[in-house]
């Protein structure tokens, strides 16, 4: 029996063949569209990157690891007037800034505004070095810019719809929180606990200077919430109330936005819960059934 015949090559050199890309000399005048080399100069960010922090420690690691190995993948960018712009792989060039590349290998794609920022929301939300905060974001402006439901977004991400609907929660939050969020002060179960809270940032402020676990921090909103009720501490709300909490999750799960149901007996009110005028439109599209 013959002997199996090896590729012959290494993997960095099959890397390096997939990615090279023509030269200008190579290439017509009007080639700019494929896989290709670009000019870092040439290159400038996507102005809806959904990332806020890029962590110094990782980025010089990916530089070190980018100088000795190269960029093994390439960015995606699309034509943006006499350059290009980023739709995804920033933290890459940023990286290749810092290990003094002058050339990027690149895929680029003739794309519009709304396919460019779509298509980056996605790649991005996708990550799992994001923030809790900064994938809730890009959840929302898919919601809110591209009229996706909640659905159409975990079916895009791979996420569940439940997921979706607990981070847009986060939204919510006072901006205080938020930052604490981001600054990894609390956690994303701290956040979600309190997003109902009527003091959210008296009880973040508590986490952080007694330690409290997310559990603690349950029982703590829960006795709020049972004391504002007339009920005493340890004992079960009414049905009633357990019902319209119930109901308030619903609700808050369809809109990605806090909402508060207040029953009596000659009626009530429901209150949805908005911190931004981008929130504010999404609630009145959803209410007209048309786009604003």
């Amino acid at each position: 029996m013959k002997k199996a015949m090896g590729l012959g090559r290494g993997l960095s050199a099959l890397l390096e063949e997939a990615v090279r890309a023509p030269r200008p000399e190579e290439q017509p005048d009007d080639a700019r569209l494929g896989i290709r080399e670009v000019d870092i100069a040439q290159i400038r960010p996507h102005p809806n990157q959904p990332r806020r922090l890029f962590d110094p420690v990782a980025l010089e690691e990916l530089a070190r690891s980018i100088a000795d190995k190269g960029v093994l993948q390439p960015i995606l960018l699309r034509p943006s007037g006499d350059g290009f712009e980023i739709i995804a792989g920033e933290r890459r060039w940023r990286a290749a800034q810092r290990a003094s590349l002058h050339r990027i290998p690149a895929i680029v794609r003739d794309l519009d505004d709304a396919a460019s920022a779509e298509v980056a929301l996605i790649e991005n939300v996708q990550r799992t070095d994001l923030t809790a905060i900064e994938e809730a974001e890009g959840y929302f402006q898919l919601i809110s810019r591209f009229a996706h439901s909640q659905e159409d977004v975990a079916r895009l991400v791979g996420k569940s719809r439940s997921h979706i609907a607990n981070l847009l929660r986060l939204l919510d939050l006072p901006e205080e929180v938020r930052e604490m969020l981001l600054r990894g002060d609390i956690s994303m179960g701290h956040a979600r606990a309190i997003a109902t809270a009527a003091d959210p940032v008296a009880i973040a402020r508590r986490i952080i200077g007694e330690g409290l676990s997310v559990r603690q921090v349950e029982q703590i909103v829960r006795d709020a919430r049972n004391n504002h009720s007339g009920n005493s501490p340890g004992t079960p709300p009414r049905a009633v109330d357990a019902d319209l909490a119930a109901l308030e999750r619903q609700l808050g799960d369809l809109l990605g936005l806090r909402v508060k149901v207040a029953h009596g007996k000659s009626g009530g009110t429901v209150a949805l819960h908005y911190s931004s005028l981008d929130q504010l439109d999404l609630i009145c599209q959803r209410l007209s059934g048309e786009p604003i």
